[in-house]
């Protein structure tokens, strides 16, 4: 293993690549030190220890959020405006259009993505900056105007950086800068369960239980992550002139877990949103309101399960378009086994992936609930495992390895990963 891990320096490009995202990783932390002007950073921190929906915000953009930044909104954004493009193409034909187009397609979409990504991220910027008014040592127009511009121009170097580290780097630049974010609290949450042991708060067996039961989450998350489900396919066999061609067999991978961790983030947003709100207006209903959703409610707890559930089937549909995948297997000559092409292979499939959605909506509704059984079982607090980070941390890690192999056994014939 280290020596295959070794071969990695040794390939001059692949260095300069690996160099390159880690030279990233660093102006990607050091920018999260740099304040916005004009705002306490103390009464910022003070508020982002409520756990509330910037907390969430606050967990991806790897504190820079609590501190207010200039890299505050993290690529939110960006993500925000690719998933609603993604959810529009199934209602705007230019759109749906675009997806078909290849390379000029996927060039069209992206420069609308950037553009309604900076829409957003003022707009987020402009809310933000005047929700947390408090926080700003002199209040005024001018004030919020400067610091929107500040939070928007922080993102979009984000999203630059983003880019330039999937062109020139290893992996998915976007990703790969939240995954730094979430993975430079750890510190932090070590910090904790030592303070916690020192203060006698919990003992060394809460300690040994917190790690077997967050190593067995991660095993987990792996074997979800990475289950599909095989659809076998046979090619009909064709003559062309003196040559035959296909005949051959293969199978089409319907993944467990299509929908990722976007119902995760929707449930969480949708269900944090009134408790964010009652800490910003004194109405008593409203504080009441904010009450009945508070995490880890009865309430809060049954909505976030059915609400992820939702998400998760709403989502796979949006993202998974069975029949046209049903008549791209058709006009290839293609057919599952026993089953005719056209609908009755659509019908097939269609249920096949309803089946394993629903396995796949359980599972990330228990990841999602774990932090919640952790902090009962082992008595830690304050240490936000599972859920969102988790599976962002897995499935980043595991296709940027893949990414990596795939490097090595170009030039060397095996990786390093069994």
């Amino acid at each position: 293993m280290l020596a295959a891990l070794a071969n990695i320096f040794k390939i001059t490009e692949l260095r300069q690549k690996v160099i390159f995202t880690l030279a990233m990783f660093v102006v990607f932390r050091a920018g999260t030190h740099i304040p916005v002007p004009g705002v306490n950073a103390a009464v910022i921190e003070q508020l982002f220890r409520s756990g509330n929906l910037f907390g969430l915000l606050d967990m991806f953009s790897g504190g820079a959020l609590s501190k207010f930044s200039i890299f505050a909104m993290s690529i939110t954004p960006y993500i925000n405006a690719s998933i609603i493009l993604q959810l529009l193409k199934v209602v705007v034909p230019t759109l749906e259009q675009w997806s078909k187009e290849g390379e000029e397609g996927f060039k069209k979409t992206n420069k609308l993505t950037r553009v309604l990504a900076v829409v957003l991220g003022f707009i987020q910027a402009c809310g933000m900056a005047y929700g947390l008014r408090m926080a700003i040592n002199n209040p005024g127009i001018f004030s919020i105007f400067l610091i929107a511009i500040s939070l928007t121009a922080g993102t979009m170097l984000l999203m630059w950086i983003g880019e330039q580290m999937t062109a020139k780097g290893v992996g998915n630049g976007i990703s790969l800068i939240i995954f730094a974010g979430i993975v430079s609290r750890l510190p932090d949450g070590l910090k904790i369960i030592f303070q916690y042991l020192q203060a006698g708060t919990v003992n060394l067996l809460n300690v040994i239980l917190f790690a077997a039961i967050a190593l067995a989450m991660i095993v987990f998350v792996v074997i979800i992550t990475q289950g599909v489900r095989k659809i076998p396919v046979q090619y009909a066999k064709r003559v062309v002139g003196r040559k035959a061609y296909g005949g051959h067999s293969s199978y089409i991978p319907l993944k467990v877990n299509q929908a990722g961790v976007i119902p995760i983030i929707f449930a969480s947003s949708v269900l944090m949103f009134p408790a964010t709100i009652a800490q910003f207006v004194d109405v008593p209903w409203v504080k009441a309101m904010g009450d009945i959703f508070r995490w880890g409610s009865v309430t809060h707890t049954v909505l976030y399960i059915l609400m992820i559930l939702f998400f998760t089937y709403f989502y796979t549909a949006v993202s998974l378009d069975i029949a046209n995948m049903s008549e791209n297997l058709k006009k290839n000559g293609g057919f599952v086994p026993g089953l005719r092409p056209g609908k009755a292979t659509t019908d097939y499939l269609d249920t096949v992936m309803s089946r394993i959605t629903l396995a796949g909506a359980i599972f990330l509704s228990l990841i999602a609930l774990m932090p919640n059984v952790i902090g009962w079982m082992t008595n830690i607090e304050g240490i936000y495992f599972g859920g969102t980070a988790l599976l962002i941390v897995v499935g980043v890690a595991l296709d940027t390895m893949k990414q990596l192999e795939s490097m090595i056994i170009m030039r060397h014939y095996h990786g390093f990963m069994k």
